[in-house]
């Protein structure tokens, strides 16, 4: 393990794109693990950009994260929701959807969800 990292998003490890262009993933490989930075563009809805790459009814990632900007409704499978915006620590079971509630985007960075998150189902 290094002492000191440094890894910039901007020349992430991976990029995965939202379908329709209404946003993308970032990766970075750490020693910890994947570390991720979405960017969800005013529009975007989990059941319509990401539900098509993971071929399942909700998202099933749980999620470990922090809303940098924009705001999002995250709604579980059983009806409760939550609104978050900047500055905002969130945990997310899986199980749930979500949509961008801002004119601008929201970034969410993540430190466990986002491993296997808008990966295209393998046909």
């Amino acid at each position: 393990m290094a002492g000191l990292v440094s890894r910039n998003f901007d020349a992430a490890d991976e990029t995965r794109p939202f379908t329709d262009g209404m946003g993308r993933l970032d990766l970075v490989e750490t020693d910890g693990g994947q570390v991720g930075r979405a960017v969800f563009e005013p529009g975007w809805k989990w059941s319509q950009h990401v539900k098509p790459l993971a071929g399942t009814d909700s998202c099933l990632s749980g999620h470990t994260g922090y809303v940098v900007s924009g705001r999002m409704r995250i709604a579980m499978d059983d009806g409760e929701s939550l609104d978050v915006g900047p500055g905002d620590f969130i945990q997310v079971a899986p199980g749930h959807d979500a949509w961008v509630l801002s004119d601008e985007p929201c970034v969410v960075l993540d430190w466990t969800g986002y491993g296997d998150y808008a990966k295209p189902v393998s046909g």
